[in-house]
């Protein structure tokens, strides 16, 4: 599966883009990238503009230690799990807060709940 698809890309590259001008710009997350098994999670939020498989977003690597930063797409699309599984988008994500009250609510709980 394609994890992020072409209009998420047009939305990610925008908010990055307004980012840029607008550093306390709180988007909300585009898209849900997780495991089918275990806590990984993944809420991303743009693209970089000089390099667009460079996606920021709030990462959760299912530890208790969510925090803000960026991964490669292709590393996220490439990667084989166990019992070759890969990892996937969330279809019914419907994000309904920022990524900043994402992060703020992930901090508390140790894991992200989107």
């Amino acid at each position: 599966m394609t994890l992020i698809t072409e209009a998420h890309r047009v939305a990610m590259l925008a908010n990055g883009q307004r980012f840029a001008l607008e550093p306390a710009f709180d988007p909300v997350p585009v898209v849900k990238i997780s495991a089918p098994f275990g806590r990984e999670t993944w809420l991303l939020w743009s693209l970089e503009t000089e390099d667009p498989d460079t996606a920021w977003g709030l990462y959760d690597f299912g530890f208790g230690t969510p925090d803000l930063g960026t991964v490669r797409i292709f590393e996220l699309e490439a990667f084989i799990l166990p019992f070759w599984l890969w990892f996937e988008r969330d279809l019914s994500f419907t994000p309904s807060k920022t990524i900043g009250q994402c992060a703020e609510e992930a901090r508390l709980r140790s894991c992200i709940l989107a």
